[in-house]
Protein backbone atom coordinates (compact mmCIF):
# COMPACT_ATOMS: atom_id res chain seq x y z
CA UNK A 1 0.00 0.00 0.00
CA UNK A 2 1.44 3.39 -0.74
CA UNK A 3 1.99 5.40 2.57
CA UNK A 4 0.31 8.22 3.28
CA UNK A 5 3.10 9.90 3.82
CA UNK A 6 4.11 10.06 0.63
CA UNK A 7 0.50 11.55 -0.53
CA UNK A 8 1.06 15.46 -1.18
CA UNK A 9 -1.43 17.72 -1.08
CA UNK A 10 -0.05 19.95 -3.56
CA UNK A 11 -1.50 18.47 -6.92
CA UNK A 12 1.28 21.19 -8.41
CA UNK A 13 3.80 19.04 -6.86
CA UNK A 14 2.32 15.75 -8.28
CA UNK A 15 1.82 16.59 -11.65
CA UNK A 16 5.15 18.19 -11.44
CA UNK A 17 6.79 14.58 -10.94
CA UNK A 18 5.93 13.22 -13.87
CA UNK A 19 9.07 13.47 -15.88
CA UNK A 20 12.09 11.51 -16.84
CA UNK A 21 13.28 11.66 -13.20
CA UNK A 22 11.07 10.76 -10.32
CA UNK A 23 11.90 11.70 -6.64
CA UNK A 24 15.50 12.26 -7.54
CA UNK A 25 15.98 8.91 -8.91
CA UNK A 26 15.61 8.16 -12.44
CA UNK A 27 14.31 5.08 -13.77
CA UNK A 28 16.89 2.40 -15.02
CA UNK A 29 17.40 1.23 -18.60
CA UNK A 30 17.06 -2.40 -18.00
CA UNK A 31 13.82 -4.35 -18.66
CA UNK A 32 11.13 -5.15 -19.37
CA UNK A 33 11.15 -8.77 -18.38
CA UNK A 34 10.19 -9.80 -22.22
CA UNK A 35 11.18 -9.51 -25.66
CA UNK A 36 10.09 -6.64 -27.28
CA UNK A 37 9.96 -7.71 -30.50
CA UNK A 38 7.82 -10.31 -29.59
CA UNK A 39 5.44 -7.68 -28.08
CA UNK A 40 1.49 -8.08 -29.04
CA UNK A 41 -0.50 -7.33 -26.04
CA UNK A 42 -1.19 -3.29 -25.83
CA UNK A 43 -0.28 -3.16 -22.20
CA UNK A 44 3.23 -4.79 -23.82
CA UNK A 45 4.09 -2.43 -25.94
CA UNK A 46 3.22 0.40 -23.86
CA UNK A 47 5.68 -1.12 -21.31
CA UNK A 48 8.00 -1.65 -24.28
CA UNK A 49 7.76 2.39 -25.26
CA UNK A 50 8.88 4.11 -21.98
CA UNK A 51 11.92 3.53 -20.17
CA UNK A 52 9.97 3.75 -16.49
CA UNK A 53 7.33 1.43 -17.35
CA UNK A 54 10.18 -1.05 -18.49
CA UNK A 55 11.86 -0.87 -15.48
CA UNK A 56 8.71 -1.26 -13.27
CA UNK A 57 8.13 -4.79 -14.95
CA UNK A 58 11.99 -5.90 -14.73
CA UNK A 59 11.45 -5.02 -10.88
CA UNK A 60 8.40 -6.81 -10.72
CA UNK A 61 9.83 -9.61 -12.57
CA UNK A 62 12.88 -10.25 -10.21
CA UNK A 63 10.76 -9.75 -7.12
CA UNK A 64 8.09 -12.31 -8.04
CA UNK A 65 11.33 -15.02 -7.86
CA UNK A 66 11.64 -14.70 -4.32
CA UNK A 67 8.15 -14.51 -3.51
CA UNK A 68 6.25 -16.70 -0.73
CA UNK A 69 2.45 -15.92 -0.19
CA UNK A 70 1.86 -15.06 3.37
CA UNK A 71 -1.16 -17.33 3.33
CA UNK A 72 -0.58 -20.44 1.63
CA UNK A 73 -1.87 -19.70 -1.32
CA UNK A 74 -0.78 -20.31 -4.91
CA UNK A 75 2.06 -18.30 -5.74
CA UNK A 76 1.18 -18.26 -9.58
CA UNK A 77 -2.22 -17.95 -9.35
CA UNK A 78 -2.12 -14.54 -7.45
CA UNK A 79 0.79 -13.95 -10.01
CA UNK A 80 -1.79 -14.67 -13.02
CA UNK A 81 -4.45 -12.35 -10.87
CA UNK A 82 -1.51 -9.33 -10.99
CA UNK A 83 -0.74 -10.03 -14.46
CA UNK A 84 -4.12 -9.69 -15.71
CA UNK A 85 -4.92 -6.90 -13.50
CA UNK A 86 -1.83 -5.42 -15.07
CA UNK A 87 -2.89 -6.29 -18.98
CA UNK A 88 -6.44 -4.67 -18.48
CA UNK A 89 -4.81 -1.37 -18.93
CA UNK A 90 -4.19 -1.39 -22.02
CA UNK A 91 -2.12 1.13 -22.83
CA UNK A 92 -2.85 3.47 -19.80
CA UNK A 93 0.09 3.95 -18.24
CA UNK A 94 -1.75 5.80 -14.98
CA UNK A 95 -3.49 2.07 -15.05
CA UNK A 96 -0.19 0.20 -16.07
CA UNK A 97 1.79 1.59 -12.91
CA UNK A 98 -0.56 1.29 -10.27
CA UNK A 99 -1.01 -2.55 -11.06
CA UNK A 100 2.41 -2.97 -11.49
CA UNK A 101 3.03 -1.11 -7.78
CA UNK A 102 0.37 -3.36 -6.32
CA UNK A 103 2.22 -6.40 -7.99
CA UNK A 104 5.70 -5.09 -6.20
CA UNK A 105 3.82 -4.95 -2.41
CA UNK A 106 2.19 -8.18 -3.11
CA UNK A 107 5.94 -9.66 -3.66
CA UNK A 108 7.47 -7.73 -1.06
CA UNK A 109 7.75 -3.89 -1.57
CA UNK A 110 8.17 -1.25 -3.63
CA UNK A 111 10.96 1.62 -4.54
CA UNK A 112 9.95 4.68 -3.57
CA UNK A 113 10.36 6.47 -7.01
CA UNK A 114 7.46 3.83 -7.95
CA UNK A 115 5.47 4.68 -5.64
CA UNK A 116 5.69 8.59 -6.32
CA UNK A 117 5.21 8.12 -10.02
CA UNK A 118 2.19 6.04 -9.14
CA UNK A 119 0.68 9.23 -7.19
CA UNK A 120 1.64 11.29 -10.13
CA UNK A 121 0.34 9.31 -12.68
CA UNK A 122 -3.25 8.57 -11.14
CA UNK A 123 -3.06 12.34 -9.27
CA UNK A 124 -2.78 13.65 -13.23
CA UNK A 125 -5.58 11.31 -14.37
CA UNK A 126 -8.03 12.21 -11.72
CA UNK A 127 -8.02 15.99 -12.91
CA UNK A 128 -7.78 15.03 -15.97
CA UNK A 129 -11.04 13.34 -15.25
CA UNK A 130 -12.91 15.62 -13.09
CA UNK A 131 -11.53 18.25 -15.99
CA UNK A 132 -13.90 16.33 -18.83
CA UNK A 133 -16.86 15.84 -16.79
CA UNK A 134 -16.86 19.28 -14.25
CA UNK A 135 -20.71 18.46 -13.74
CA UNK A 136 -21.11 14.76 -13.53
CA UNK A 137 -23.02 13.02 -11.45
CA UNK A 138 -21.91 10.11 -9.08
CA UNK A 139 -20.62 7.14 -10.39
CA UNK A 140 -20.63 3.32 -8.92
CA UNK A 141 -17.64 3.06 -6.87
CA UNK A 142 -14.50 1.60 -8.88
CA UNK A 143 -13.79 -2.17 -9.44
CA UNK A 144 -11.14 -2.60 -11.55
CA UNK A 145 -7.23 -1.29 -11.12
CA UNK A 146 -7.01 2.16 -12.97
CA UNK A 147 -10.72 2.92 -13.34
CA UNK A 148 -11.71 6.40 -11.54
CA UNK A 149 -14.85 7.64 -10.53
CA UNK A 150 -16.69 10.92 -9.40
CA UNK A 151 -18.76 10.97 -6.32
CA UNK A 152 -19.14 13.19 -3.07
CA UNK A 153 -17.90 13.00 0.64
CA UNK A 154 -21.12 11.77 2.68
CA UNK A 155 -19.25 11.49 6.49
CA UNK A 156 -15.58 12.77 7.88
CA UNK A 157 -15.23 10.70 11.24
CA UNK A 158 -12.35 9.53 12.80
CA UNK A 159 -10.91 6.30 12.19
CA UNK A 160 -14.23 4.04 14.45
CA UNK A 161 -16.55 6.69 13.26
CA UNK A 162 -17.66 7.92 16.76
CA UNK A 163 -16.58 11.36 16.45
CA UNK A 164 -16.34 14.37 13.79
CA UNK A 165 -12.86 14.32 12.23
CA UNK A 166 -12.57 18.24 12.40
CA UNK A 167 -12.89 18.11 16.35
CA UNK A 168 -11.15 15.11 16.95
CA UNK A 169 -7.89 14.56 18.25
CA UNK A 170 -4.65 13.48 15.95
CA UNK A 171 -4.54 9.88 17.47
CA UNK A 172 -8.24 9.02 16.83
CA UNK A 173 -7.19 8.89 13.35
CA UNK A 174 -9.37 9.49 10.33
CA UNK A 175 -12.27 8.05 8.51
CA UNK A 176 -14.09 9.31 5.23
CA UNK A 177 -17.68 8.19 3.85
CA UNK A 178 -18.97 8.45 0.31
CA UNK A 179 -21.86 8.77 -1.57
CA UNK A 180 -20.70 5.76 -4.06
CA UNK A 181 -20.48 3.66 -0.69
CA UNK A 182 -16.74 3.73 -0.96
CA UNK A 183 -14.67 3.97 2.39
CA UNK A 184 -11.52 5.53 3.10
CA UNK A 185 -9.87 4.71 6.50
CA UNK A 186 -6.46 5.65 8.47
CA UNK A 187 -4.78 5.66 11.56
CA UNK A 188 -3.13 8.78 11.18
CA UNK A 189 -4.94 12.14 10.84
CA UNK A 190 -5.30 12.71 7.04
CA UNK A 191 -4.09 16.16 6.10
CA UNK A 192 -6.04 15.56 2.62
CA UNK A 193 -9.48 14.27 4.73
CA UNK A 194 -8.93 16.85 7.51
CA UNK A 195 -8.91 19.71 4.88
CA UNK A 196 -12.25 18.43 3.32
CA UNK A 197 -15.59 19.14 4.37
CA UNK A 198 -18.60 16.77 3.71
CA UNK A 199 -20.48 17.60 0.33
CA UNK A 200 -17.62 18.30 -1.32
CA UNK A 201 -16.83 16.42 -4.78
CA UNK A 202 -14.38 13.80 -5.34
CA UNK A 203 -12.65 11.84 -7.65
CA UNK A 204 -11.95 8.40 -6.30
CA UNK A 205 -9.43 5.85 -8.35
CA UNK A 206 -8.74 2.29 -7.21
CA UNK A 207 -4.77 1.66 -7.26
CA UNK A 208 -4.35 -1.35 -5.23
CA UNK A 209 -6.25 -4.76 -5.11
CA UNK A 210 -5.02 -6.87 -2.37
CA UNK A 211 -4.08 -10.69 -4.09
CA UNK A 212 -2.60 -12.50 -1.39
CA UNK A 213 -5.14 -13.20 0.85
CA UNK A 214 -7.36 -15.52 2.62
CA UNK A 215 -9.98 -16.81 0.77
CA UNK A 216 -13.11 -14.63 0.33
CA UNK A 217 -10.95 -11.87 2.25
CA UNK A 218 -11.02 -8.82 0.14
CA UNK A 219 -10.31 -6.09 2.75
CA UNK A 220 -7.61 -3.50 1.58
CA UNK A 221 -8.48 -2.24 -1.36
CA UNK A 222 -6.63 1.34 -1.88
CA UNK A 223 -8.00 4.27 -3.92
CA UNK A 224 -6.16 7.43 -4.84
CA UNK A 225 -8.94 10.74 -4.21
CA UNK A 226 -9.23 14.16 -4.31
CA UNK A 227 -10.85 16.76 -3.24
CA UNK A 228 -12.13 18.69 -6.22
CA UNK A 229 -13.14 22.18 -4.00
CA UNK A 230 -9.89 22.15 -2.05
CA UNK A 231 -7.78 20.30 -3.71
CA UNK A 232 -6.69 17.81 -0.66
CA UNK A 233 -5.83 14.02 -1.56
CA UNK A 234 -5.24 10.95 -0.15
CA UNK A 235 -4.34 7.02 -0.84
CA UNK A 236 -6.23 5.27 1.73
CA UNK A 237 -7.57 1.39 2.05
CA UNK A 238 -11.04 0.83 2.46
CA UNK A 239 -10.45 -0.70 5.80
CA UNK A 240 -8.49 -0.57 9.24
CA UNK A 241 -6.66 -3.76 8.65
CA UNK A 242 -5.78 -5.20 5.11
CA UNK A 243 -6.55 -8.63 4.41
CA UNK A 244 -5.59 -11.20 6.67
CA UNK A 245 -5.70 -8.92 9.52
CA UNK A 246 -7.30 -8.42 12.93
Amino acid sequence: MLSSSRISNRLVFVIALVGGTIGGHAARADGPSFDCRKASLPVEKAICADPQLSAIDALVAKAFSGFEPAFGGDKRKIARALIADRNACGQDAACIVSAQNNALQTYGTAPSWVQDYNVALIGKKALDTAARHPKAADQPLPSAIGQCAFTHISELATRLGDDPLETASPEAGSRAGFTNDGVAVSYDREPGLASSRVGDPVVMCLISIPRDCPQDDDRGRVYYGVDLTLKGTWALPDSQHMCGGA
